[in-house]
């Protein structure tokens, strides 16, 4: 009657609601992924949202007056930061999730007692560390070079937060249904960047056609570049309250299907 009763207690989870020691070795194993090539994840970023802000002031800067009142640089540092960071937290949660498929060790990850919505937060909080990082990184090189300001710092690391968590878990999404690195490239070439490209990076929307502001205000990626540019330099296209509420809810709609995907197996569990 004994073992009976025990065998009926096996799969009982005995780590209460949560799984905080597997979460954290989780979240830390994703943080160092990133941290062990930091040349890779950190300072590539680094120079290359320097590149894209030094080639942009030599070829337009000087012809180009100010916009929204500010210098052309500073308009268009915002935008940089954001698809630099942005770029970063999709890279990290895809490539965790697709180099574990690719190498067959995924089951490392969805054997140990985690329950879905611990593996979403692992993954989601691996993607933000390295985009805050990257940010902070990039926001300091800017304000050193040219003098960037930060108008309004809680909203631009709340719109930076929910930027990472939302493309982020578009990288846990484009991880788990992509069968090879060609299916990611897809991915990231004809959405990712397109959505981060065609969003008001380099320009201001009210200088465009109305049926390409109206199309440009359907990309959620659109608000999130436009809360960042308020948050430092305090200008924006549309209200900041109102880019909070869409991202909140895109964030909110993303992370639900991420842990559909993972309490489902889908294209995880054979």
């Amino acid at each position: 009657m004994k073992m009976v009763q025990d065998a009926g207690q096996m799969g009982v989870r005995r780590f209460g609601r949560v799984n905080w020691l597997g979460l954290w070795t989780l979240v830390l194993r994703e943080v160092n992924r990133f941290l062990s090539v930091w040349t890779q994840t950190l300072l590539a970023p680094l120079v290359t949202a320097g590149l894209f802000l030094t080639i942009f002031t030599l070829a337009i800067g000087p012809s180009r007056g100010p916009v929204m009142g500010m210098p052309f640089v500073h308009f268009l540092a915002p935008g940089i930061l954001t698809m630099t960071v942005i770029q970063n937290a999709f890279a990290n949660t895809s490539s965790s999730i697709m180099i574990s498929k690719v190498q067959g060790n995924i089951v490392d990850t969805l054997m140990p007692p985690l329950a879905p919505f611990e593996l979403v937060i692992g993954y989601l909080a691996g993607g933000a560390a390295r985009g805050l990082v990257v940010a902070v990184a990039i926001w300091l090189g800017m304000a050193v070079s040219v003098g960037l300001p930060l108008a309004h710092p809680l909203f631009a690391l709340a719109f930076v937060l929910l930027g990472t968590l939302f493309i982020g878990g578009l990288g846990v999404l484009a991880g788990i249904v992509s069968q090879k690195f060609d299916h990611m490239a897809a991915i990231t070439n004809f959405i990712i960047t397109p959505l981060s490209f065609l969003s008001g990076t380099f320009y201001s929307v009210e200088t465009l056609p109305h049926w390409f502001r109206v199309l440009t205000h359907l990309n959620p990626v659109f608000y999130l570049i436009d809360g960042v540019r308020y948050g430092i330099i305090g200008r924006s296209d549309s209200s900041p309250w109102l880019g909070l509420a869409v991202m909140s809810a895109v964030t909110a709609a993303v992370v639900l299907l991420n842990w559909l995907f993972f309490r489902r197996g889908t294209k995880l569990k054979s």
